[in-house]
């Protein structure tokens, strides 16, 4: 038995698919199944069914697989304690970011990364808020950064800063005339929406949940999966839709006239990171915490910013 082999069963289990978890491992595919097959023989059991469309572990297999995740965790962790013996920050971080934080967060955060720590690869990948809880259970991820008090047995979960909520209102809206909106004042009917699976959306209901039922129904329903698509749409067919904070600091100056902040206590949401192995890549996921904060402090209003460091809130 090699912990090559077990590498290989394990992605299998990841990927459902022989196809995949060889393309992942960087090998051919009879490649991977042949030492598959030796893990078996050796062991004297079948790990999986291969009747199965997608494939899937058999019973003792789901119980070897899960001793493989440790065996190979704690191999890994052979080279974190080298790592943090040097102080040295070098290797790879995979991050899952969810779709409204990555495209305003990442260019901030990248660069300065990246001359700070020029050893260090974070691959990110832009994920929902339950396909990161998925793909760090199954270990294709080493952390996420979500914006709900999501968790799952064995996940850990650190509050990183709050955002507050904005309004981006149209050119010709009645509510450019006040300087800070009351979440009341919005009407449903009138907001454009992301659509379902994203938690910024229901985090928006919440802020907008007086629905007025006498309102007329819209004359067009679109729900988008993208906040700039929904800002597009305010710019070309009024209306209003909510934006986090840090997207503002990448709009126009026009458009920017047309962001409306709200009334203390103003709605926000609180962006985590959460992650499966605490005492894994501790070293890279303190280095890459401390870029954020420094770069992300300056922008976000100081009374509405809690930031902390690596302290858990929530085990």
């Amino acid at each position: 038995m090699t912990l090559t082999q077990l590498a290989y069963a394990v992605a299998v289990d990841t990927y459902r698919h022989f196809g995949r978890a060889a393309e992942h491992c960087h090998v051919s595919q009879p490649t991977l199944s042949m030492q598959l097959q030796k893990l078996e023989e050796e062991l004297g059991v079948q790990l999986f069914d291969r009747s199965r469309k997608p494939i899937l572990p058999t019973p003792i297999g789901e119980r070897i697989l899960a001793q493989a995740r440790v065996i190979l965790r704690e191999c890994e962790r052979l080279y974190e304690l080298l790592n943090e013996d040097l102080e040295a920050v070098r290797g790879e971080l995979k991050l899952g970011v969810i779709p409204t934080l990555s495209p305003y967060l990442l260019p901030l955060v990248t660069r300065p990364l990246q001359e700070r720590y020029p050893e260090l690869t974070v691959q990110v990948e832009e994920l929902t808020t339950e396909q990161i809880l998925e793909a760090l259970a199954t270990d294709r991820l080493d952390a996420g950064l979500i914006a709900t008090e999501e968790g799952r047995p064995g996940l850990r979960r650190r509050a990183l800063f709050r955002e507050p909520f904005v309004a981006y209102l149209g050119a010709d809206h009645p509510l450019l005339a006040e300087t800070q909106l009351d979440p009341s004042r919005l009407r449903l009917e009138e907001l454009w929406l992301l659509r379902e699976g994203h938690c910024f959306r229901d985090q928006v209901l919440q802020v907008c949940s007086r629905r007025e039922e006498a309102s007329p129904a819209p004359q067009l329903r679109f729900e988008s999966g993208n906040l700039e698509t929904l800002r597009l749409l305010v710019d070309r067919l009024g209306g209003v839709t909510l934006l986090p904070f840090l997207a503002t600091h990448y709009l126009p100056a026009e458009a920017r006239e047309r962001v409306r902040h709200f009334r203390e206590p103003a709605p926000h949401r609180t962006i985590y990171l959460i992650y499966a192995r605490a005492h894994l890549k501790r070293t890279l996921l303190d280095a890459y915490v401390a870029v954020l904060q420094e770069s992300i402090r300056p922008l976000l209003p100081q009374p509405t910013t809690s930031l902390s460091a690596l302290s858990p809130i929530n085990s």
